[in-house]
């Protein structure tokens, strides 16, 4: 088995008062990744500027570097390397050279995986599979034996067991061979899956102010089922998402089992015989919380190049006649809302179901609009899959620049999905999001115009290289409708702004209509961005924005812009900062946003 040794040096304490303090440079010459190892671990290079270093002490750490320069580079997988170090003091700062040539680096020659245990117990179980586990074995034959990887290899192993069936799996023998004279090394690793584990009974800690069925209702674990580490962190994820939570821990109750070990023990001890049965262990599902407080009220001030300065204002409540309560108020250079929705605990069958009503007046390129909304919804789904249905009422007021105002309402009805599939929800390189809705106004109940409306979104992530990403976005909508008086502008469509055709205002691509844009009956924009980091999380992006809205889709003639970008990946998502050009207003713009639609 290879050992690493570990050298302590430790500077005596300064001597006599005539021993003077030393300055030196240190010069490494050694290739690749060993180069910055050394730089980063040797004594000789951690010492330097210290005050209390004298010659003699600096003569010392010369001495000793290439005993220390092996042991490190052992790490990296060379053996037998030459290494020399000297000191020039010839120069006015001395320079402490250390030259290393590490050789022919020490190959895996035969790996050894060996299954203790594993057996299915319960009835209708599937044995393991030993080859799906060989087959993810990450240090392979061949591949040079880092130390780093070998412990990464072990680690990755024992996780891959854990995570499903059997979460008391050990490493009970590991062990590295290694023959510098044939540059080989024998690695041998012994698993033991300890015994097979089903998942009880749920049993919730830490509830107090809210309703039992608002975790039992997300549960999707049944009595009987495997331990499975995927189900687990799911449960506790849906939990988390609801907002009555400040920390939610899911887990399996290993003190269970503990405690029955303990009377078991104590059975034995009086003399009475062990009856456990036979099969594999069941643990109960220990839900812990922390609740919220019931409620919470916020402010925040901030500012967007679409919509202009903002205050805003938040109000929730987590237990109002047992439903969640979440309102606002925001006021906007041009838009002002106010809301409230209620909304119910998560069904046992994953549905979540709301209502609300709401005002919201928005004064856009010379149109102003006041709409007053009643609505009721329900949402199902995941993050990477979501889909709702909103049935709702809107009553809306819209004045043009130049002409009478019109009224008009409608009841329609909308069916929405999203999928998602990225690398990362939040800080997203690779995959795509597609967000498409289908609904209308059918019925001439409460509906001065019927329409049928379809819309879609599309933005794709697209690596070139590991510094590297092209964007890919699209987005389409189309109403159809007798006539377009009556049909509330909130389903027609217009472009332009941060998140559409950038180079031009806020929803400044539509319908020119006296001296104001209206919305449009169809919309087709696309762009293309490429993104380049280089200094992560920072980096610049060039792109290409096209599309407009129109009544006509002969009218649809594409409105260009184009620019350059910073970008930050923060915590909370991408922060972008685009200069773009409009070409067809002959201006350029500049915008901000955080983060990105969907």
């Amino acid at each position: 088995m290879a050992q690493i040794a570990v050298i302590v040096f430790a500077l005596p304490a300064a001597g006599s008062a005539c021993a003077q303090a030393i300055d030196y440079t240190v010069q490494i010459d050694a290739p690749g990744r060993l180069d910055d190892l050394l730089e980063d671990n040797l004594d000789l290079v951690r010492w330097r500027g210290n005050p209390r270093l004298d010659l003699e002490q600096l003569q010392r750490l010369v001495k000793d570097a290439p005993e220390q320069a092996r042991t490190l580079i052992a790490t990296e997988g060379y053996y037998s390397p030459k290494v020399s170090a000297g000191l020039d003091t010839s120069t006015t700062v001395p320079v402490a050279r250390v030259i290393v040539d590490p050789g022919e680096p020490v190959l895996v020659g035969d790996v050894d995986l060996a299954l203790r245990g594993f057996e299915p117990l319960a009835p209708g179980s599937k044995p393991f599979d030993p080859a799906t586990l060989r087959n993810n074995w990450t240090l392979n034959v061949g591949e040079r034996f880092r130390q780093a990887d070998w412990e990464a290899a072990k680690r990755n192993l024992l996780r891959q067991v854990m995570q499903t069936r059997y979460p008391r799996a050990q490493l009970v023998e590991t062990s590295a061979t290694v023959d510098p004279d044939v540059r080989r090394a024998l690695l041998r690793v012994v698993v033991d899956s300890g015994p097979e584990v089903r998942l009880g009974k749920l049993r919730i800690e830490g509830l107090k102010r809210y309703p039992e069925r608002i975790i039992t209702n997300l549960n999707q674990i049944k009595p009987g089922d495997e331990y499975s580490e995927a189900a687990l962190q799911s449960f506790q994820a849906r939990l988390q998402d609801t907002g009555y939570f400040s920390t939610v821990e899911v887990s399996a109750d290993t003190a269970a089992v503990l405690d029955e070990n303990i009377e078991e023990l104590k059975e034995q001890q009086q003399g009475a015989p062990a009856l456990r049965p036979s099969g594999p262990e069941v643990l109960p599902v220990l839900v812990r919380v922390t609740e919220n407080k019931r409620r919470n009220a916020s402010v925040g001030l901030g500012y967007s190049t679409n919509t202009g300065a903002r205050a805003q204002v938040n109000y929730d409540d987590l237990n109002v006649y047992g439903l969640r309560m979440k309102s606002q108020l925001i006021a906007e250079t041009k838009r002002q809302a106010a809301r409230a929705d209620f909304y119910f605990p998560t069904t046992a069958k994953g549905y979540n179901d709301s209502f609300g009503a709401g005002f919201e007046r928005n004064d856009v390129r010379g149109e102003i609009t006041n709409v007053a909304t009643v609505a009721v919804r329900r949402s199902w789904g995941t993050p990477l899959l979501e889909r709702s249905l909103t049935f709702e009422y809107l009553a809306e007021k819209q004045t043009v620049e130049g002409q009478l105002s019109r009224n008009s309402k409608s009841l329609p009805l909308t069916y929405s999905i999203t999928k998602r599939k990225l690398d990362n929800l939040v800080l997203p390189t690779r995959g795509y999001v597609i967000n498409a809705q289908l609904g209308g106004a059918l019925l001439p109940v409460l509906t001065d115009e019927r329409f049928v409306r379809a819309y879609t979104r599309f933005v794709n992530y697209r690596p070139i290289s590991v510094d590297s990403t092209l964007i890919l976005r699209a987005e389409a909508g189309a109403l159809g409708s007798k006539d377009k008086e009556g049909v509330p502008s909130t389903f027609l469509f217009r472009a332009g702004g941060d998140q559409s055709v950038r180079g031009y205002g806020y929803q400044e691509l539509g319908v020119e209509e006296g001296n104001a844009v209206v919305g449009g009956r169809y919309l087709l924009t696309g762009g293309v961005e490429y993104q380049y980091w280089f200094r992560p999380p920072w980096g610049v992006a060039v792109f290409v924005d096209a599309g407009n809205a129109a009544d006509r889709m002969a009218d649809l003639k594409p409105e260009f812009g184009y620019g350059i970008g910073a970008r930050w990946r923060s915590p909370v998502g991408p922060i972008n900062v685009d200069l773009a050009y409009g070409q067809a207003i002959k201006k350029a713009r500049l915008h901000f946003s955080v983060g990105f639609t969907f």
